[in-house]
């Protein structure tokens, strides 16, 4: 059940993130796929790119993390049809703004 909250959570937010960020379209099934490419990407592959690029990460103070969200976000753009990003700063925005709706909806979660 638990799972299927946060696969819930992950489509609405992409989809707030999609009407919010220009440059950005999903379809409904687009954004269920997306969900679970995004999820499954952020579990095998985020892991082993932060360590990889960890020096640059503590030089910029963080902030590479978002760029290394940006680029998965736009692998699976190219891996989901019905979910298009235009470019590396529409990626970078929507990751951007899908972090703080996850985080909102998260922190939304535990006050209830």
């Amino acid at each position: 059940m638990k799972m299927l909250f946060h696969w819930f959570v992950a489509t609405i937010a992409i989809l707030i993130a999609s009407f919010i960020v220009p440059g950005t379209s999903v379809t409904l099934t687009g954004a269920l796929v997306a969900a679970v490419v995004l999820g499954a990407l952020n579990l095998f592959i985020r892991p082993i790119l932060l360590i990889l690029t960890f020096p640059i990460t503590v030089i910029t103070l963080g902030f590479f993390s978002l760029v290394i969200n940006a680029l998965l976000v736009m692998l699976a753009a190219a891996l989901v049809p019905g979910f298009v990003i235009t470019g590396f700063w529409t990626a970078l925005f929507f990751a951007l703004v899908l972090a703080v709706i996850n985080w909102v909806f998260h922190f939304w979660k535990k006050t209830i």
